[in-house]
């Protein structure tokens, strides 16, 4: 065998081992598991109550509500959009379930009552973005304030009680060893994941927020995508407010401030492009469960919660710092 047949034979595999270390840095998976891990060997080697099982179950149920809202907001990111509303969305259809249940209303139609209302502001949020032609950071900014005015209407601003006993079990119950609130995130994860990886809206989604115009070039409805886009986004923190709620017994009318930002943090440190077109619903769980962690791993440790704000604005610009050199 010649040498030039030798070097060949071993310059093949070494070509090949690059190739699927570029592959794997290039995933949009790859740097939010490499910060995940690294955020959990820090946190479980600086506390040591961190590892314990009853704190790991604590992470995860308190990242649900986030992980829930986070994959309607990653529809949204996906496609180049944003939704500011989310979280006054999630309180506001809370209190109509828990104000239905409250005044008598058999529970199951309070639930979808709830779940109803969180749709039609995603699918108005939609409207205005897909045929209004209006910039969604607008839209749901307004949305935003109309559904915080809402809920504080109907609740006269005070929390609503009196809920079934029976109704804590979606916010505190207990599934074949897991708990409820992470089994309803779970769900919602495998369906967002079906959607957007097997099936033709999902990748009508990631062409619109990839290049819009020529999504419209191709006959594909951008529009209609757009408005289920929200609707999506809205049916998602409706969900969110059947979990908090059950969890809570009483519809707290302003108890969704401030979750949009986690969630538009979870889909960014899950990977996502925030100009669209990039991403993965599988990389917001992994945002998602690291913000948990590390606002877990935070209070452990006694941070105050104005330094974790801090702390957490930091890696958040770090994410996108990171994806815009992927990206380029």
């Amino acid at each position: 065998m010649s040498d030039s047949t030798q070097s060949a034979g071993v310059a093949a595999p070494r070509r090949q081992r690059r190739s699927r270390w570029q592959r794997m840095l290039h995933s949009p998976m790859f740097f939010p598991l490499l910060g995940f891990i690294a955020v959990f060997i820090i946190m479980s080697l600086v506390n040591d109550r961190f590892l314990d099982v009853s704190n790991i179950e604590n992470v995860a149920r308190q990242g649900s509500v986030i992980g829930i809202i986070a994959v309607g907001m990653s529809f949204a990111i996906f496609t180049g959009g944003i939704d500011l509303s989310v979280g006054p969305v999630m309180a506001l259809s809370g209190t109509i379930m828990a104000g239905l249940m409250a005044a008598g209303w058999p529970a199951p139609i309070a639930i979808v009552a709830g779940l109803c209302v969180g749709s039609l502001f995603g699918a108005f949020n939609g409207f205005c973005v897909a045929f209004g032609r209006m910039p969604p950071i607008i839209v749901t900014l307004a949305t935003m304030g109309a559904a915080h005015g809402l809920a504080l209407l109907y609740t006269g601003g005070y929390p609503i009680s009196g809920l079934p006993s029976w109704f804590s079990w979606f916010g505190r119950g207990n599934l074949a060893g897991l708990q409820v609130p992470i089994v309803i995130m779970l769900l919602v994860y495998a369906a967002g994941y079906v959607v957007l990886h097997h099936t033709p809206f999902g990748r009508y989604v990631y062409a619109v927020g990839g290049n819009e115009e020529a999504t419209r070039l191709t006959g594909i409805r951008v529009p209609r995508t757009k408005m289920f886009v929200y609707t999506i986004s809205g049916l998602t923190a409706a969900i969110a407010g059947l979990v908090i709620t059950s969890r809570l017994m009483s519809g707290q009318p302003s108890i969704g401030e401030g979750f949009e930002l986690d969630a538009i943090a979870a889909v960014v440190l899950g990977g996502a492009a925030i100009s669209g077109g990039r991403g993965v619903v599988l990389g917001t769980l992994v945002g998602a469960m690291l913000l948990a962690i590390l606002n877990n791993g935070l209070n452990l440790m006694g941070v105050s919660s104005y330094l974790q704000d801090v702390i957490k604005g930091g890696i958040i610009l770090l994410a996108v710092y990171i994806g815009r050199g992927r990206e380029g």
